[in-house]
């Protein structure tokens, strides 16, 4: 059994893999100040509510964008499963099917992103990662990631929308019926959502013709990938836990 944890800005995912699927899978808010004590209580409960027991654990891998996060849980994992965690990091990337030009520049959950798109298609591919921040990462046929771009993800346009309003609320995730928004919430959600969808297809559209190629294959994941319905059709494949399976890659290589 895998234990594979992706420590990203907003929420840290923890996926059990005892094969190709992934059950359970879970979130907690990221919270880079909260004791150890804290994130292995959160892990020790989780595994209670779900059956698991800590000795089947065979192997831990962990990719982090959060420093502070990424020894907290190396240890916290290590004393749970009196195991040593892999860590996705410069270090292993020399040992990955892919190349990565400026290893000290990216994510760790891009490479995990990456990888996984690779080793599922192994031709020109670009995945769409709808997280804290949303990213485009293209991979070449060869394996080569030629390049990431980079925008403010759609809970953090909102929020920064919502919170410099002259009163403060929460604007949910959900696409509007119509771009003519008939109040502030309404009109946030036409402006973001319907904004983003126009922004992911014209950068798809730049990445093909930028790599001559109209048949590349495009990836969307991270926690928000469902939440623009009308993309559904844009993308190849949407898989939520795309960066998991690239931590699972990694485990095996």
């Amino acid at each position: 059994m895998l234990l594979a944890i992706d420590i990203g800005n907003s929420d840290i995912t923890l996926g059990i893999s005892n094969g190709n699927g992934w059950h359970p899978v879970w979130r907690i808010p990221t919270v880079a100040d909260l004791p150890q004590m804290y994130y292995s209580m959160r892990i020790i409960n989780n595994f209670l509510e779900n059956g698991l027991k800590h000795e089947h654990v065979e192997q831990v891998v962990i990719s982090s964008v959060v420093p502070e996060l990424t020894q907290n849980f190396t240890e916290v994992a290590a004393a749970l499963f009196e195991r040593q965690p892999l860590v996705l990091g410069p270090d292993l990337y020399d040992d990955l099917a892919i190349t990565i030009r400026n290893p000290y520049e990216i994510g760790a959950d891009l490479v995990a992103n990456a990888l996984a798109a690779f080793t599922r298609f192994r031709q020109n591919c670009v995945v769409v990662d709808f997280g804290t921040a949303l990213t485009f990462t293209t991979i070449s046929h060869s394996g080569e990631i030629l390049g990431v771009s980079i925008a403010p993800g759609l809970k953090t346009a909102i929020r920064s929308l919502s919170q410099n309003t002259a009163r403060l609320f929460d604007v949910p995730i959900e696409m509007p019926s119509t771009v003519l928004g008939k109040g502030t919430t309404q009109a946030i959600q036409a402006g973001v959502l319907i904004g983003y969808e126009g922004m992911v297809i014209h950068m798809l559209n730049r990445i093909r013709q930028e790599l001559n190629d109209p048949d590349i294959k495009t990836v969307a994941t991270g926690g928000l990938c469902r939440s623009i319905p009308t993309l559904s059709d844009v993308f190849t494949e949407i898989d939520p836990y795309l960066t998991l399976t690239g931590l699972r890659i990694v485990s095996e290589k």
